[in-house]
């Protein structure tokens, strides 16, 4: 007898989906379906759907309402994960996967938790590096590290998005994003928190793990980075924190999460994303000692889905939501604080010009 395998329904038809889900999806195929997607762009979504062998909507209602959808995977915009994720939850779904952020703010994370609580359904974030094989055999074998480090510094290099997702598929179609006329505060703002928001958010759980006291940020110094980036140092608690990001043109990209104490180490390097090739490759240092675990066969998209697929057949345990609340909170109140003070500079120079 075949045994019917999970609908999954997906809320945007953007990169995230059709060069991560959708591969990812396709090593599944046991046990996951491509149901409908959705896309507000009623020609992406047919494309994206005839690719997936799906049906497809312009509606997320009609999505969420579909019986054959019982996972929600939401890849809107950021501003619509909540109501989308509370509207999963209420439809009695069987899990919703909200890629990052969760939410846009601690209050719309608390409602999202109460629906959940309420509901019974379990909401997993697409945060696809606590979920990557390399990373947990480092959280395995790190000891007493957490307590000894001092420094923390979480760095990405990377080409423009579109370099890497072209490696997955092609993109249908890929949208010419127009910007609107700003000042240079403005534009500054914008650039610090997108890129808080959009990319550090990526591995800032990691970082906060290492921050007993992550309630406790002072911010040391915030700047962008041209084209396009970041660079802030911050202390955390004991911690000092360097978050830095920024995209060029160079072919020899990095995606790294350093935790550094006197006498020991830990160095991730994690794959680039949207290239499916395997683990990250944890590295811990003591003195003349070094010792490695990975790269394994598995990378982090497919180990969330795994994780999704024992979630769905109750042999894992749902995510502690409390804890994807303090994540939310903690890289909002660094995007805040590093967009404040990235503003109130460009505000100086423009009076001083």
């Amino acid at each position: 007898m075949t045994v019917p395998t999970i609908g999954v329904g997906i809320l945007g038809c953007g990169p995230v989906t059709q060069a991560i889900h959708l591969p990812t999806l396709d090593r599944f195929s046991e046990t996951f379906h491509v149901a409908r997607v959705m896309d507000v762009d009623p020609d992406v979504a047919k494309a994206v759907a005839g690719h997936a062998g799906s049906a497809w909507t312009t509606s997320a209602d009609e999505l969420i309402a579909d019986a054959d959808v019982q996972v929600v995977v939401i890849c809107s915009p950021n501003q619509f994960h909540a109501e989308q994720v509370i509207a999963a939850c209420r439809a009695g779904k069987k899990a919703v996967l909200a890629e990052k952020p969760l939410a846009v703010s601690r209050e719309e994370a608390q409602e999202i938790a109460r629906v959940s609580a309420e509901t019974g359904v379990p909401i997993v974030v697409g945060a696809m590096h606590t979920f990557d094989p390399g990373w947990l055999a480092a959280t395995e074998n790190w000891a007493d590290l957490i307590e000894k480090t001092h420094t923390i510094r979480y760095s990405i290099v990377l080409p423009p998005n579109p370099r890497f997702e072209d490696f997955a598929t092609e993109i249908l179609p890929r949208v010419e994003r127009t910007w609107p006329q700003q000042s240079a505060a403005d534009r500054a703002a914008g650039m610090m928190f997108g890129n808080i928001m959009g990319l550090a958010i990526h591995d800032l759980p990691l970082v906060r793990m290492f921050c007993p006291d992550f309630r406790d940020i002072e911010l040391l110094s915030a700047q962008t980075l041209s084209p396009g980036g970041y660079l802030v140092n911050l202390r955390i608690g004991d911690r000092s924190v360097q978050l830095y990001g920024h995209s060029t043109q160079s072919w020899r990209p990095e995606w790294r999460f350093e935790a550094i104490a006197d006498d020991q180490s830990l160095l991730v390097d994690f794959p680039n994303s949207y290239v499916h090739a395997g683990s990250a490759v944890a590295t811990f240092r003591n003195g003349d000692e070094s010792r490695t675990f990975g790269p394994y066969a598995a990378n982090g998209y497919e180990a969330e889905w795994q994780y999704m697929a024992d979630l769905v057949a109750g042999t894992a345990e749902p995510l502690d939501l409390q804890v994807l609340i303090d994540d939310l909170v903690f890289a909002l109140t660094i995007a805040d604080v590093a967009t404040a003070e990235v503003r109130q500079n460009a505000e100086k120079t423009e009076v001083s010009a």
